[in-house]
């Protein structure tokens, strides 16, 4: 829905979206794949919610921007990686076989992180309440590295410009990977409170996101940690979501959400070990958007991020973010057969029929009682700080 505003027209929502984004690719064979994008956004299309009016097309990063985040002389080496010219990028987290340098990379990556600029932008200047930029979420690259598939971290870059216009950030992150090149750009800045959902760093990439990882001096306390054991499944993983969201919130008071909506905690991703169905991603922007609307008048931005089984789950989990920013029912009936025609000789499995995943849809796990009293525990550990002290009080006594 559109308002009009003298002679402005403000979209409620934006889609972010252009053919550059699809060139951040690192081959035939790596697992991320951009063309995620495109069978998200046509099966929204089948679907009737997405028009052509509400895609705003990204503009580019400037070198100037990303140095908001990255350091001028990384920017270099991925500018000379990306011509051939860098001879050793190793000790720049480049040419590994997480990040293999492609050509043109310093250009495809900043399409990504203008991508969440663009949005950013459109919700700082009032002309839309909530941008989603799923080309982004690229959560894990550091001030001077790359990592786990990640060149520029688009997301941090997007969350300094709002904190450098005086806004309260609560960045919140689904991604089965922890969320560790955004916590810890603002480990140590009381403007910007991180949360992130994650398998435990004991079995998966990066290894990190503990309880104890809770901020540094006057960052302490605005960080947060919930790491879920493997093989957690729907309900264990919505009870931390659900409790840990609400809490956090409530004690930090944002003016903006940013989420980044990895979609690789599902059962099929090949990547992850976590058990959920389509029932947490239906859940997962409906939260986002309750709590953007109750503390921040809406503003809510969402990125994409992980997720590897990009033909059958990741199209359908991220249809669930712009369903939920239209304020469109989530859809129960079959998966559009226009849809399915478009893809399915391309896709090397069967396509889903259905917007669910269905009863049984995997075997049962042996061990869910004790999972589930595991990931309780967690919470609880968590969330402590929240229940025990106040930021604001915090701040105070700091100043005084």
């Amino acid at each position: 829905m559109a308002e009009r505003n003298g002679d402005t027209c403000m979209m409620e929502s934006v889609f972010i979206f252009s053919k550059e984004l699809l060139s951040y690719r690192f081959g035939e064979q790596h697992p991320f794949d951009q063309k995620r994008l495109l069978l998200t956004k046509t099966l929204l299309e089948e679907v009737g919610a997405l028009t052509n009016e509400e895609i705003l097309p990204p503009r580019r990063a400037t070198e100037a921007e990303i140095a908001l985040i990255h350091d001028p002389q990384y920017i270099q080496a991925v500018q000379h990686a990306s011509s051939g010219l860098l001879g050793d990028p190793e000790p720049y987290g480049l040419g590994t076989e997480d990040t293999p340098v492609f050509p043109n990379m310093h250009e495809a990556s900043s399409w990504v992180v203008g991508g969440a600029i663009t949005g950013m932008e459109a919700i700082l200047s009032g002309q839309t309440k909530r941008a989603l930029h799923l080309g982004g979420g690229l959560h894990h690259g550091f001030r001077g590295k790359a990592s786990g598939f990640c060149v520029y971290n688009d997301t941090a870059v997007a969350i300094e410009l709002a904190k450098r216009q005086g806004y309260r950030v609560l960045y919140v992150d689904t991604d089965a990977h922890h969320g560790d090149g955004v916590q810890w750009a603002f480990y140590d800045d009381p403007a910007v409170c991180t949360l992130s959902i994650h398998e435990t760093g004991r079995y998966l990439f990066p290894g990190t996101g503990s309880l104890q990882e809770r901020g540094h001096g006057n960052g302490y306390g605005f960080s947060f940690n919930i790491p879920l054991d493997a093989f957690t499944e729907d309900e264990s993983w919505l009870h931390a979501y659900e409790e840990a969201f609400r809490e956090v919130a409530h004690y930090f008071q944002p003016d903006i959400i940013v989420t980044q909506n990895g979609a690789d905690a599902h059962f099929l991703d090949p990547l992850t070990h976590l058990c959920s169905t389509m029932k947490i991603y239906q859940r997962i922007p409906l939260l986002a958007k309750e709590i953007a609307d109750m503390y921040c008048d809406g503003r809510w931005l969402a990125v994409g991020g992980g997720g590897y089984d990009h033909w059958r789950v990741v199209p359908r989990a991220w249809s669930y973010i712009w369903l939920a920013m239209k304020e469109r029912d989530s859809p129960t009936d079959e998966i559009p057969k226009s849809w399915r025609e478009m893809w399915q000789k391309e896709a090397p499995v069967t396509l889903p029929n259905n917007w669910d995943d269905g009863v049984h849809a995997y075997e049962p796990i042996p061990r869910k009682a004790e999972i589930d009293e595991k990931n309780e525990q967690t919470v609880k550990k968590a969330l402590y700080i929240c229940r025990s002290t106040s930021p604001f009080k915090k701040s105070q006594e700091s100043s005084s």
